[in-house]
Order: C-alpha cells, then sequence, then structure tokens
C-alpha cells in the first residue's frame, strides 16, 4: 500500500426482525438499499449476468455526501456478486480512487436475521478521513433502515 492511500477494515453488524432469505433479497436490490442508504440519490441497473453459483450486478449510483457547509455529488459504479447461497460480495469504486469491498452475511438468529458487513475502505490519505467516517455512519444508518423497513412491516 503507498503512503498516499489510507486502508480501514470495519464490521457492522444489525438484527433484522425477518427471515434471511426475506433480507437477503431486499438487501441485493439496490433500488431497495436507495430507499435506506443516507447518500444515495438514485441507482441505476447498468448490467445483470448469470455467474456459475448466482449472478453479478452492476449499477451507476448517484450519492450525495456532505462535506461540512457544502454537498458533493458523485457517480460511481457498485456491483454485488450474488451467490446461490452464502456471503454477497460488494464493489463501490468512487473517484478519485475511493474503493469499498464488502462482505455480508445474513445469519439466522433468534426473532430475524443478524446481518453483518464486513467492510474494506481504500482512499486517498487527504479524503480518508471524512470517506471512512461518513462511508461507516451511512452503513449503519442504512442496516438500522432495513432493520426499521422490516418492523414497520
Amino acid at each position: 500500500m503507498s503512503w498516499w492511500t489510507v486502508h480501514a477494515d470495519r464490521t457492522l453488524s444489525e438484527q433484522v426482525p425477518a427471515p434471511p432469505g426475506a433480507v437477503r433479497d431486499f438487501y441485493v436490490d439496490l433500488t431497495n438499499i436507495k430507499l435506506v442508504h443516507p447518500l444515495i440519490v438514485s441507482v441505476e441497473t447498468v448490467s445483470r449476468s448469470d455467474i456459475p453459483d448466482g449472478y453479478q450486478q452492476t449499477y451507476r449510483v448517484v450519492d450525495r455526501i456532505p462535506l461540512g457547509p457544502l454537498t458533493i455529488r458523485t457517480v460511481y459504479r457498485a456491483r454485488l456478486r450474488v451467490p446461490v447461497r452464502g456471503d454477497v460480495l460488494t464493489e463501490a469504486d468512487q473517484s478519485p480512487g475511493v474503493r469499498l469491498r464488502g462482505t455480508v452475511s445474513f445469519e439466522p438468529v433468534d426473532g430475524g436475521t443478524r446481518v453483518t458487513e464486513r467492510i474494506s475502505i481504500t482512499a486517498p490519505r487527504l479524503l480518508a478521513g471524512v470517506t471512512i467516517r461518513e462511508g461507516v455512519k451511512a452503513h449503519v444508518k442504512m442496516l438500522a433502515g432495513i432493520r426499521s423497513h422490516f418492523e414497520s412491516g
């Protein structure tokens, strides 16, 4: 890793009052995630292709990222690899050089599903603090939003 980039790993988790299949189906459709992710403004499917163990879907995503009194609009590509069973793999690549990789599991627990996101964020050193802080904050809110979605029925 270069001095110019910073890498951070975080694990986020939320218990959701719904069966794992329903929660997983909601999570892997980014048009749903737009409803619960505080930064996402719009989501457009770019492509979907079958892979031997499931499918891979690519989206064009528009975010609005707060920077103090300003809000910056950014457009980027997000990709989900969704196997028939098991963990979902996520990728999001933003300019300039911001990368988020995730592994998401959906574990049955009493009363529902434990959703666990293991995310890895890489960003240019000058943007790393705000990128990591805002990215983690947004994903915590997103997971809470998924919980709220299923609580409200």
